[in-house]
């Protein structure tokens, strides 16, 4: 999958002069195979669903052919008129997207880009495209959903769409994934049946199939395999991918990532934690212990609204350095030669495991993942193996690993801004631990808190519903009154003291009784409520999750196989007369 095809001038079709003018300035020589497959189909007035492993160039597989017919288009696009549209489930992707549209437009200075993200006032939107004109759209699904709205701003957007030739939905897995089926069946509504319609993919889900079967007329389908595999189900991730695992014990974990990081500070990295509020501490830990190396946090939840976009960039220009991040990176994101994927945490889905991987070893080039697990999660690798086609070699033992926790405690001691980030940062792991979706190997009664609590330099144990009642004979309490730590911003410090004095002020109110709390990772949230209701009707409708139970069924063969309940010979029997059957 890794080596080129041929020569772009072998393609059926002739592209543009400027298009191959740009393809040689960006040294762009050679065809991948899932370019040379989508490109002649396009052209062809082919609807394409493709689905090809991450990194594969997907891209331009869309890029080109949008260019090549609205060039050709016999009656020219006036100012207003739209003429292809792309959607993407994230704002980084969509930057990325319309950065690679943007270096092919300079030949092109008759067609107008613009990109509709979230993070911006949707009015400079509507005044942008009203002053400056869009043919070709790269957006995100509510923004855009959005756009169609703002009639009354003087848009009318749905009409603009009329001339609508070619509609692409990159990473169409991840967009139902993170729940924009309703906005793209608004969107599809206002859209030209008479169109040619691309779904790009890393995976194939049921969810897919439904969009492809509503969206795309007769389309062919395009699967694209790894070079020299069998079978498309083989292998997941890039061939050129060197895919690691660590055991190390909680409290060392952190110390051995500082440690990696130490000895790789010339290469480029991304470091992956389960929640924001991991990134957010363990972030500004690594700001302070990793010196002379850029370090750079995203996650989801940035309180500036284009705070995102700016340090996506910034890290995409970086030779070295390391960006802390959730997921939010993890699907279609491409940043020039990443050297290494770190998986602090190991995701909670397990398709999500080789997303991250896919952030290396692009378009031919050579990359490594590492993923940290705990002792008591080691049969994850043989999970990962046999569920997703992925495996993992054991990486050699990092020696001389600095033990930089005091460090950190020292930090949280000198500024509350970081004793408060590493108590919702410990509070928030514990939470996604609990919805890991391989929860026979990810239990929360295996997990040792007093370890986890001192890997990650807390000064005490939060209270919180999961350890009430319990004792931590092997968790050592700073002799400290935390309330006396204090910010290191004035202002926020000025404010908290504040507080502090109103609330001594007060008389002390008459104790109430509360009906007791279920343990926060065990509490369920309107949405969730409804995913589970919505999973419950699915289900009386006779569809059942048959991947799930599949991955429940190999899961607990390997736990018996683990503890000797079962033999090899048992073990591999019965995987065999699962794949069979």
């Amino acid at each position: 999958m890794d080596n080129p095809t041929g020569k772009w001038e072998s393609l059926p079709v002739k592209l543009n002069e400027n298009i191959m003018q740009t393809l040689e300035e960006l040294e762009f020589t050679h065809m991948t195979p899932v370019q040379s497959a989508c490109i002649p189909l396009f052209m062809k007035n082919k609807d394409v669903a493709a689905e090809a492993v991450t990194g594969s160039g997907k891209t331009l597989a869309f890029v080109i052919p949008i260019l090549e017919i609205l060039q050709r288009r016999e009656e020219k696009l006036k100012k207003l008129q739209v003429g292809a549209l792309i959607i993407t489930p994230t704002r980084e992707l969509a930057l990325q997207i319309s950065e690679v549209m943007g270096r092919f437009l300079h030949g092109f200075p008759q067609l107008r880009l613009i990109l509709l993200i979230g993070g911006n006032n949707p009015i400079d939107d509507v005044e942008k495209i009203k002053s400056q004109g869009a043919n070709i759209i790269v957006a995100t699904p509510g923004r855009l959903q959005d756009m169609f709205r703002r009639k009354a701003d003087g848009l009318d957007l749905a009409s603009c769409v009329k001339t609508l030739d070619v509609l692409v939905l990159d990473e169409a897995d991840r967009l139902l994934d993170m729940g924009f089926e309703a906005s793209l069946n608004t969107i599809l509504d206002f859209l030209p049946k008479q169109r040619r319609t691309g779904l790009f993919s890393a995976t194939q889900t049921q969810e897919l199939e439904k969009l492809v079967r509503a969206g795309l007329r007769n389309p062919v389908r395009i699967t694209v395999k790894e070079k020299g595999v069998a079978d498309s189900n083989s292998q997941k991730t890039p061939s050129r991918l060197s895919n690691y695992y660590t055991i190390c014990r909680a409290e060392d974990k952190f110390n051995t990532l500082v440690t990696f990081l130490r000895k790789h500070k010339n290469e480029k990295q991304l470091v992956f934690f389960s929640t924001c509020a991991c990134v957010e501490y363990f972030g500004k830990a690594l700001e302070a212990l990793v010196k002379k190396v850029p370090v750079l946090c995203i996650h989801g939840k940035m309180d500036k609204k284009d705070k995102r976009s700016k340090i996506f960039s910034a890290f995409r220009e970086l030779k070295s350095g390391i960006l802390v991040c959730t997921d939010v990176m993890a699907r279609g994101i491409d940043i020039p030669e990443v050297h290494w994927v770190l998986q602090y945490d190991p995701p909670s889905s397990a398709s999500s495991f080789v997303h991250r991987c896919g952030r290396t070893a692009r378009i031919g080039n050579h990359g490594n993942a590492l993923v940290f697990l705990l002792p008591m999660e080691d049969t994850y690798v043989n999970f990962l193996s046999i569920n997703q086609k992925c495996p993992l070699q054991k990486f050699p033992a990092i020696k001389n690993v600095d033990d930089v926790l005091p460090k950190l405690k020292a930090l949280a001691l000198s500024d509350r801004a970081i004793y408060e980030k590493g108590m919702r940062a410990f509070v928030s792991c514990i939470q996604a631990y609990v919805k890991h979706e391989c929860n026979l190997i990810f239990r929360i009664k295996d997990l040792d808190f007093a370890a986890l609590a001192r890997g990650f330099a807390l000064l005490r144990m939060p209270k919180m519903p999961e350890l009430k009642g319990k004792s931590f004979p092997t968790f050592y309490r700073e002799p400290i009154d935390t309330d006396t730590i204090r910010f290191k911003d004035k202002n926020r410090e000025k404010h908290r003291q504040k507080k502090l004095a109103e609330q001594k002020a007060k008389p002390e109110a008459p104790r109430r009784s509360f009906i007791k709390n279920k343990s926060w990772s065990k509490q369920t949230n309107k949405k969730e409520k409804k995913k589970k209701n919505a999973a419950k009707r699915k289900r009386n409708e006779g569809s059942e999750d048959e991947d799930m139970d599949e991955l429940l069924k190999d899961t607990r063969l390997l736990k018996k196989l683990k503890k000797g309940k079962i033999s090899n010979e048992d073990f591999d029997s019965q995987m065999t007369a699962g794949q069979d059957s």
